[in-house]
């Protein structure tokens, strides 16, 4: 039996890249990376079906939609602050010019 391998995913972003991005043949990057041409298809094809990120660097779609959730949740408390920080500038303001007019 063949001896199973383990790639870093920086090398299949990489043999990926090559593919999709500069148009390199399957058998081009096998050779060029000395990996099987089967192992560079299973990864195009997952990155092509949305299973699997590009790079590393992506994140899986639930990764993104808890970023966006705890960033909408971030924005509604800078909100809030925001508008409890105009209704103290406006009371302390209304207060000092109170004190000038006596």
């Amino acid at each position: 039996m063949g001896e199973y391998r383990k790639y870093s995913d920086e090398l299949k972003a990489e043999a990926v890249k090559l593919v999709l991005d500069k148009g390199m043949s399957r058998e081009e990057v096998s050779r060029q990376l000395q990996i099987p041409k089967g192992s560079i298809g299973n990864w195009v094809s997952a990155v092509k079906a949305g299973k699997a990120p590009m790079t590393g660097e992506e994140k899986t779609s639930a990764e993104m939609s808890a970023e966006i959730a705890k960033l909408r949740k971030d924005l509604n408390e800078m909100r809030l602050e925001r508008d409890i920080l105009k209704k103290a500038t406006a009371y302390f303001a209304k207060e000092s010019l109170q004190g000038t007019r006596g």
